[in-house]
């Protein structure tokens, strides 16, 4: 967002930033309120996402069981039907090569029956184990949507009850970010980023900077009290400001 040409003193930028710093560190605590749950509600997503493509998985892997038990139930059935013709036939037998052929077709159309019998046998097994881990998955799936609808109505809560206030506190920071130089604007967000607690603005507090609790030379005191240049802690690289700077 490009910033107003406003011509203000560095005093003015300075106080500024500290109220920027202020209600920024408002904006944290109220993110904070809401703790773990955005990231939460990432994972069980991300959580769920991946059980539905391993259900879809599972159900194809299913279907081509079942396609293959269908076509061995099949191959049973045109056997059977052969070997009735065949049956039938012998009982009209002419010669002993017929017999032997027709008594070979029906040896091998028994062999063949027995081994679609085992294969039918060993895919229903499949059947069995792919339904338990199908049923399986879905359950898991239910128990994560239902986890998730718990959390997603936990977070609409705290969110309905804490954004009429962040809502006013980022008007306030988008205001407060107007006099400020957008050079400074991006070292402060790089510190924001950078620190645990998101303090990059820190007031001199007992001689010492309010960010890592170094002592501050004196000389450089009387150079942050006089709110003429931005001065950063030579420890930490927090940006320093006078405790009263608010009150001038």
């Amino acid at each position: 967002m490009a910033k107003k040409k406003v011509t203000v003193s560095v005093e003015d930028r300075l106080k500024a930033l500290y109220q920027l710093q202020i209600i920024d560190s408002e904006v944290d605590k109220i993110r904070i309120v809401r703790g773990e749950l955005p990231l939460e509600i990432e994972d069980l997503e991300d959580l769920i996402a991946g059980l539905k493509t391993r259900l879809e998985k599972l159900v194809g892997e299913l279907d081509v069981v079942n396609t293959d038990l269908l076509a061995k139930k099949n191959a049973i059935a045109d056997a059977a039907v052969l070997v009735a013709k065949y049956e039938k036939q012998l009982k009209n037998i002419k010669n002993n090569r017929e017999f032997s052929s027709l008594t070979k077709e029906l040896e091998y159309k028994g062999l063949e029956i027995q081994l679609n019998e085992k294969h039918i046998a060993e895919l229903q097994a499949k059947v069995i184990h792919k339904d338990e881990v199908i049923n399986e998955s879905k359950l898991q799936i239910k128990d994560r949507e239902e986890e998730l609808s718990v959390k997603n109505k936990e977070l609409a809560a705290i969110v309905k009850e804490t954004e009429k206030e962040e809502k006013d506190l980022l008007k306030r920071s988008d205001k407060a970010q107007v006099v400020i130089e957008e050079r400074i604007l991006t070292a402060y967000s790089r510190i924001r980023n950078k620190v645990k607690n998101g303090l990059a603005v820190v007031s001199v507090d007992r001689d010492a900077c309010g960010g890592c609790f170094n002592q501050i030379p004196p000389q450089r005191q009387l150079d942050i009290q006089m709110h003429k240049k931005v001065i950063v802690c030579e420890h930490c690289g927090r940006i320093l400001v006078d405790s009263n700077i608010l009150d001038s």
